[in-house]
């Protein structure tokens, strides 16, 4: 097999592997990664401002607002008037969303930034820059994405 077949191969293992994972956080709990992604964002204070959100899991402001009508609907969310500044409002998280996230089974993402956080500092760097290469080189650099395999900074 090629360089080439055998970084495809690579791909859409990869692809796959997420796929099959999103599918089954999805089946047990009811929400979509990026919805679960979201709550988890509020998991510690119990609230936060939408654009907070947005800059945590990092995506835009307007996809945040979508994400947030689906988890008020299902009661997961409230959207709060805030104390502080009246003409802010804060997602604060129900009984219900925080039941969600504790019964969730673990994101692909755990066990993955725990395999990468045993990496060696300068394995770690060829791997984001050997990623990142292939991203610019798809031109999926420039898409919006919900971090699926990223939530916040790497524990060394």
């Amino acid at each position: 097999m090629t360089n080439s077949n055998n970084l495809l191969v690579a791909l859409r293992q990869i692809n796959r592997a997420i796929d099959l994972q999103s599918k089954k956080l999805e089946k047990e709990t009811g929400q979509t990664t990026p919805q679960l992604l979201l709550l988890k964002a509020l998991e510690k204070d119990g609230r936060a401002k939408p654009s907070v959100i947005a800059k945590s899991i990092h995506l835009s402001h307007a996809t945040i607002t979508s994400i947030v009508d689906r988890l008020e609907k299902s009661a997961m969310v409230t959207r709060e008037r805030s104390a502080a500044d009246r003409r802010s409002v804060d997602i604060v998280l129900t009984a219900k969303g925080r039941a969600c996230i504790e019964n969730a089974p673990e994101m692909l993402q755990e066990d993955f930034l725990q395999s990468f956080s045993r990496l060696e500092a300068w394995e770690q760097n060829l791997l984001i820059s050997s990623v990142q290469r292939i991203a610019g080189m798809m031109d999926a650099d420039r898409l919006e994405s919900a971090p699926i395999l990223e939530v916040g900074e790497i524990e060394p």
